[in-house]
Formats: structure tokens, C-alpha cells, sequence
């Protein structure tokens, strides 16, 4: 039941593409969303806050067609993109990708937001009287101490940017071998006679995919931690 067609298995791989590099983008704002959440008191911040996890209350078909309006050849953002660095996202894996960074940039912040706030701020106070500056005291000691939310974030937005079909399907549409991701190829088999079977082999590969990614975030969380207890 689980052996995969060749379309199947290419609708795996273009998943695991999108969400690696919807993760790896979206990871340096993830780091300075959470700080400036935790740590910094500016006009505005509510605001942003409220903006950050945005993506978590809104249907995903809006998170996808204010992409489209944005990211698109014509749109403000995507157009000067396209005319001055060819860079296009609408309709293809890159705009997959930023579809799936968008809907799951919110677990990522929050994950990092809650373990930089449990970092003992003494202890950067402490190096800071020792003479080490504010770069040097956050790559040696926030970073560190915060590496469980960090990797827990990591893992929950790449779950999600797997999983993630609204703001996809409307921004990037259904393209086979270009943006057909996982719940896209599980979509389009259900339309057509006789493809139930391929449907159920990728929703217990989705199921699995899921699983698998909450069980590691669990488990890494959990041994960082203990870890960096050890060394307190």
C-alpha cells in the first residue's frame, strides 16, 4: 500500500525541498522577531506581535492571494524583483516556499520567543561585567541556552511548510512537478476516478511526516534541556 509512483515520490521530494528552504529562510527573521518580542520595549510592538502570528488566525486562501498580490509580477514587492534581479516567485517552487515560511513563521517565533525568555539574564550580565560585548554574550550564551526553542521552532514551521496547502494552491496554484507538494498531489488524486488508493498512501505519508517531526522536536527539546541543566 505504501510503495510510491514515481509522481508520489515527486511530490515527496518537491516537500522536502520547500519546507528545507522555507526553514532556512525564514530562520535569521524567525531569531530577530523573537528577540525584539522578548526583549525590546519599542512603539509598535502589540503591532507586531499581532502581525507575527497574523498567519495563525487568517484562512490560509487570504495568506496566499495578499502573497499573490504582493510577490506577483505585478505586485509592488515581486515586481521589482523580477525587472531588476529576474527573480520570479509567483507559480513556482520558490513561491511554494514562501507560501509554507510565511504560514509557519508564527510557530517558529513563538517557540524561540518562550525559551529566549527563561534565558537567566543574569548570566549575560555577568559576562557583560567580564568585558565580553553584546555580539560576543549572544552567540555564547543566548544562542546556546536558547537552542532548545530554537531546534523545537525549526521543526514545527518545517512540519507545517509541509502540510501547508491554502496559501499554496492559491499563490502558486497546482502545478505538477513545480508546486505540487504533498497535500496538493493528495488533493488533486481525490478529483480524479480511481485515485483513491495513491490519496491514502500519501495521507498516512503526511501522517507519518507529521508524527515524526513532533516526536523529534519532543525528544531534542527534552535532551538539550537536560543537557544545558547539567551544565548550570
Amino acid at each position: 500500500m505504501l510503495e510510491l509512483s514515481p509522481l508520489e515520490i515527486e511530490a515527496l521530494r518537491l516537500s522536502l525541498r520547500v519546507g528545507a528552504w522555507s526553514v532556512l529562510a525564514s530562520l535569521p527573521l524567525g531569531l530577530a522577531a523573537a528577540f525584539l518580542l522578548a526583549r525590546r520595549r519599542f512603539p509598535g510592538k502589540l503591532l507586531l506581535d499581532g502581525l507575527v502570528h497574523l498567519p495563525l488566525v487568517l484562512p490560509p486562501v487570504v495568506v496566499g492571494f495578499a502573497l499573490l498580490v504582493l510577490f506577483g509580477r505585478h505586485g509592488p514587492i515581486g515586481g521589482v524583483l523580477y525587472e531588476r534581479l529576474g527573480i520570479s516567485f509567483a507559480f513556482n517552487w520558490k513561491g511554494a516556499a514562501l507560501a509554507s515560511a510565511v504560514m509557519g513563521f508564527p510557530l517558529m517565533v513563538r517557540a524561540m520567543r518562550l525559551s529566549l525568555e527563561l534565558v537567566d539574564r543574569r548570566l549575560e550580565q555577568a559576562a557583560r561585567t567580564l568585558g565580553a560585548g553584546r555580539l560576543r554574550v549572544f552567540l555564547t550564551i543566548t544562542l546556546p541556552l536558547m537552542a532548545p526553542g530554537i531546534l523545537t521552532g525549526v521543526i514545527l514551521a518545517f512540519a507545517r511548510s509541509i502540510s501547508e496547502f491554502g496559501a499554496t494552491i492559491t499563490f502558486v496554484s497546482n502545478i505538477p512537478g513545480e508546486t505540487r507538494t504533498l497535500p496538493l498531489a493528495l488533493y488533486a488524486l481525490t478529483q480524479v476516478p480511481g485515485g483513491d488508493a495513491a490519496a491514502w498512501r500519501l495521507a498516512v505519508l503526511s501522517v507519518a511526516l507529521a508524527m515524526a517531526a513532533l516526536i523529534v522536536s519532543e525528544l531534542v527539546a527534552r535532551r538539550l534541556g537536560r543537557r544545558l541543566q547539567g551544565l548550570a
